[in-house]
């Protein structure tokens, strides 16, 4: 069969133990970022959440590519309600970005009041 390039086995990311699946140019989870988690990050959750990054729980090992993260769990209004502790694979975690508005930081549509049409 045909041989493998070591180009072709330098652009392949590394299974090894100890080494990460996602990409270098992944920048680190640190205190307040805001994440939205869905079936990317772990099929926990079946409902998508937003959440307020607390740290990342390094005394707990996991599998490669996955991580344990404190966090607190906000509203549609962007208000903490839980604290938890989840796990969640890395390459699936969508960042918020926090400048774009309240609404939109939680990961919501802002509604506006509107009137009803009357026919005329």
């Amino acid at each position: 069969m045909g041989e493998r390039t070591d180009a072709a086995a330098a652009d392949e990311p590394s299974l090894r133990c100890g080494t990460s699946r996602t990409s270098p140019s992944a920048r680190p989870i640190k205190a307040g970022d805001l994440l939205r988690l869905g079936r990317t990050a772990s099929v926990q959750f079946c409902r998508p959440i937003t959440v307020r990054v607390i740290r990342e729980i390094e005394d707990l090992h996991t599998y490669d590519g996955w991580a344990w993260l404190e966090a607190y769990e906000l509203n549609a209004k962007g208000d903490a309600v839980a604290k938890r502790e989840l796990f969640v694979w890395l390459a699936g975690l969508h960042r918020v970005d926090a400048s774009a508005g309240q609404g939109a930081a939680v990961g919501h549509r802002v509604r506006t009041a509107t009137r009803p049409r009357v026919p005329a």
